[in-house]
């Protein structure tokens, strides 16, 4: 016998189907009961008739969520019967036989609503069931869609995809790492990356010029209601691209997305405006700024670029930290000497006069979210190494933890830069949502705890003495 999903019964009118799937709601009326069946491309009414014998006595038995097969004939509804709303709202299924596969209990929430009133724990908890929901499907099929468009668009501009490792060094780049403890060597660790932001310059360094991957990334952060320990970014980076060309490169990237995905969503402006960081600062007391027109549409979209960020910024002294100067965007972030200069004037420059400084950093903001940062890398070891001297690292530090990078730049290493997208983030936005748990199949709570799988969790002694670890509580 034929199956075949529900979205391709219209096409089969007088033809007996297999169907499988779950049972969304029941209608009884009299010697008639009417079955919505739903699968994951759509739902079908079923119609099963006394005529039935035992598989009536069985159909009378379903409840909402059971799985069921149902093995009948697709029929042509009357014209005044006939529902335009959906893909199959002008057949039904006149069911021959009913076969019960599993039961399900009483859900303990109401999946058809959208859920939004309903307690982080309680829908979290059993995620697998609030996933059930309609606007749940809606979003994380539209992920899988833009995440489809990226790829397409990218390998179309002769992009390569590359995995890189997610068992890499600890580096002093920013937020907290989450630390793997090694069980062949004692005492050691890898961490997992904060961004694959080394390994893509490396990947210059090989010539391939054009690389991205769809990655997951880790950053042991607070957290927030557009932030999760582990995210997903779009990553890419290119060689002798000027900013320009990256930033029209993302632009256009997005503009693809829009009109491929939401054609009901326009943009404030295109191209994208241009904002410098002070001008953001002065106008929008933001260097995120809304610059929509009217922030009650949903469907307007103002995304912006944000450029001439300050390299450097000064942290006042906190709790048992030094005052000390850290980078706005990163350390491998390129500045904006004047050409002119030889090395020595620029490194004087760094260390006397930091907060002069500009950079080639760039972010993309919509609707008062950063969704995008990128730079151009700077290339010149020795200016690296007098960043990281003002950032508070000793020459020494510097070449223990990046001594793979001061062999690396030996070689040959090209002018380069990237950008890196919070996929996360932009779904979000596109799909209307407040937070990036409605658009992650199974996030994180909001003090970042997973509770369905009951973590962070303790494990046994045994493991810890492989690892090499003793707890002190």
């Amino acid at each position: 016998m034929k199956s075949i999903y529900i979205k391709d019964t219209p096409n089969c009118i007088g033809q007996k189907l297999d169907l499988y799937g779950w049972v969304a709601t029941r209608r009884d009326h009299g010697k008639i009961i009417f079955i919505d069946l739903k699968d994951s491309t759509g739902i079908i009414q079923t119609v099963c008739t006394e005529e039935l014998g035992d598989n009536y006595k069985e159909a009378d038995k379903l409840r909402p969520e059971w799985v069921v097969k149902m093995t009948g004939v697709v029929k042509e509804r009357p014209a005044n019967m006939k529902n335009p709303k959906i893909i199959t709202g002008g057949i039904e299924f006149e069911v021959k036989n009913v076969e019960i596969l599993n039961q399900s209990e009483v859900h303990p929430f109401d999946i058809y609503q959208d859920g939004k009133d309903i307690g982080e724990e309680i829908r979290l908890g059993k995620r697998y069931l609030d996933l059930k929901r309609p606007r749940m499907h809606e979003n994380l099929k539209k992920r899988a869609l833009v995440f489809k468009s990226i790829r397409d668009y990218l390998y179309d501009k002769d992009f390569i995809e590359i995995e890189t490792p997610y068992l890499t060094r600890s580096t002093p780049e920013g937020a907290r790492d989450f630390l793997v403890p090694s069980r062949l060597g004692a005492g050691l660790f890898y961490a997992l990356p904060q961004s694959p932001q080394q390994y893509k310059q490396m990947l210059m360094v090989s010539q391939f010029e054009k690389y991205f991957q769809i990655v997951r990334c880790f950053r042991d952060e607070d957290p927030r209601g557009d932030r999760q320990p582990e995210f997903t970014q779009l990553d890419l980076e290119v060689s002798f691209y000027s900013q320009d060309q990256i930033l029209e490169l993302t632009e256009n990237l997005v503009k693809n997305i829009i009109e491929k995905l939401y054609p009901e969503k326009h943009f404030t402006t295109f191209p994208f405006p241009r904002i410098n960081y002070q001008d953001a600062i002065q106008q929008y007391n933001s260097d995120k700024p809304d610059i929509r027109r009217n922030k009650e549409d949903i469907d307007e979209l103002g995304f912006a670029f944000i450029v001439n960020f300050p390299m450097f910024e000064w942290h006042e002294q906190q709790y048992n930290e030094k005052a000390h100067f850290t980078a706005v965007h990163h350390p491998f972030t390129k500045i904006k000497f004047d050409e002119s200069l030889n090395n020595n004037e620029k490194i004087k420059l760094i260390q006397t006069t930091p907060n002069t400084l500009q950079a080639w950093q760039y972010d993309l903001v919509l609707n008062g979210y950063e969704i995008a940062g990128g730079s151009i890398r700077e290339t010149d070891i020795n200016i690296l190494q007098a960043v990281f001297q003002l950032l508070g690292n000793s020459n020494e530090e510097f070449h223990k933890q990046f001594g793979h990078y001061i062999e690396m730049f030996k070689y040959g290493v090209p002018w380069h830069g990237g950008i890196a997208f919070g996929l996360d983030r932009l779904l979000m936005i596109l799909q209307n949502e407040l937070s990036i748990r409605e658009v992650i199949a199974f996030p994180k709570t909001g003090d970042n705890r997973d509770l369905i799988m009951n973590t962070p969790a303790e494990v046994d002694s045994k493991q810890l003495k492989e690892l090499h670890i003793q707890i002190s509580k």
